[in-house]
């Protein structure tokens, strides 16, 4: 009887923080069904009277462009920064050489330099290069950004690979490209897909380096999403449809995903 009521208990808990997680998305879809002369704070939770689908028409239009740039900035960024993480935890992990554990910790240490303490010297550095106001700029800070953190996940994946595995197509003449191309490459595509996960999310959802880096017709849908809102009156309608249209391709990439990046996380979790 007890184990009945704890549990009960446990699954009315469970519903009212899926209600509170809920709310927001609720109240994000129902509002930009609405036309703008039913949007009001009063009325906030109230199902739309008609469906009208012309604030989606609109926030696509605005933002297409910015769309475009957000897939011309995530998809090399994140392929880029994926491989050398990939390369950096092959070595640092199966070819062992002086000092690697120094390099791996200087490297890991990237992870927690703020954004904004290198903002200044990195706009300088990217308009001595001539990168900045571009998305080939955008492009190569998240990638050494993202170097710490793809290094990291690639070189605890590689760990458990076994060492002889790799002993053996030694013996047989392969090389250190040759091994990673037909050997861990092959191995590592749970890593691939948990490695592109997070960075796709990350890059997608930045807005610091975005809003700073990028000026006019080169910023990312995240920047574009804030000006969406204008400076007189917001159109809220427009502006919920806008956000839900920002975070469309995230959430799809979860969705079919998903399941291949929790089984990329807890590969090598378990040994024996």
């Amino acid at each position: 009887m007890a184990k009945a009521v704890s549990r009960g208990t446990i699954y009315i808990i469970l519903i009212a923080l899926s209600l509170c997680f809920l709310i927001p998305p609720y109240v994000m879809v129902i509002t930009s069904l609405k036309p703008f002369d039913d949007v009001s704070l009063e009325h906030m939770w109230a199902l739309p009277s008609s469906l009208n689908f012309q604030s989606y028409a609109e926030a696509f239009d605005k933002l297409l462009p910015n769309l475009l740039n957000t897939f011309y900035l995530v998809i090399p960024a994140t392929l880029i920064s994926a491989l050398l993480g990939s390369l950096n935890g092959y070595v640092l992990s199966k070819w062992k050489f002086r000092g690697a554990d120094w390099i791996f910790t200087m490297i890991l240490f990237g992870m927690f330099i703020p954004y904004q303490s290198i903002l200044i010297p990195l706009i300088q550095f990217l308009r001595s290069i001539g990168l900045y106001n571009s998305i080939p700029g955008l492009i190569f800070v998240h990638v050494v950004y993202g170097i710490p953190v793809t290094t990291l996940m690639f070189r605890n994946f590689y760990a458990n690979i076994p060492d002889s595995l790799l002993e053996s197509a030694q013996m047989d003449g392969a090389g250190f490209l040759k091994i990673y191309r037909h050997i861990i490459m092959p191995l590592s595509i749970t890593g691939f897909v948990v490695v592109a996960i997070w960075q796709f999310t990350n890059i997608w959802n930045e807005f610091l380096f975005a809003v700073t880096i990028t000026t006019t017709d080169q910023q990312p849908i995240m920047v574009a999403l804030q000006n969406l809102a204008g400076s007189q009156v917001v159109h809220w309608n427009i502006q919920m449809a806008g956000a839900i249209l920002a975070a469309l391709p995230t959430l799809l990439v979860y969705i079919l995903l998903g399941k291949y990046f929790i089984r990329g996380l807890l590969a090598g979790s378990v040994k024996g």
